[in-house]
């Protein structure tokens, strides 16, 4: 596993940034860089569980390890949903989890510097280069308008 960081400078206060990174229709727009029609099913709230889906049903499987309203999010990935099946103890599975996705927000001036670490298998690794950079600036255009 590699932990991969990624920063983006939204000018838009912190708490509208939040929403719309974590709101259901905020988190559709920015995260069509990953998969057209992204969604999540569940709560951000700390100790919540919550799946991350494609509209063909597969996605992964995850619980909100630490959320501070404004400020942290942490996601701990503990499987994945294929065929609509959620997979946490198939080796395949044991070889990656668990894998934490965090969101930093903090003020800067003019606004909020998003900052993403997530932990990612080589095989993701140029996926996730290129693509989150793509979703983060989906997010600041969603942000700014």
């Amino acid at each position: 596993m590699k932990t991969l960081t990624f920063e983006i400078t939204i000018h838009a206060p912190r708490s509208q940034v939040w929403t719309a990174m974590l709101g259901a229709e905020g988190y559709k727009a920015w995260t069509a860089a990953f998969c057209e029609g992204s969604h999540y099913v569940g709560s951000w709230e700390q100790g919540a569980r919550i799946r991350f889906l494609a509209p063909s049903g597969g996605g992964m499987s995850a619980v909100i390890a630490e959320n501070r309203l404004h400020e942290f999010v942490s996601i701990r990935h503990l499987g994945i949903i294929e065929n609509g099946v959620e997979d946490t103890s198939s080796e395949k599975v044991r070889a990656w989890t668990p894998a934490y996705e965090n969101y930093r927000f903090a003020d800067v001036p003019g606004g909020c510097l998003v900052t993403v670490t997530l932990d990612t298998a080589a095989e993701w690794e140029p996926y996730m280069l290129d693509t989150y950079p793509k979703a983060l600036a989906l997010l600041k255009a969603l942000c700014e308008r």
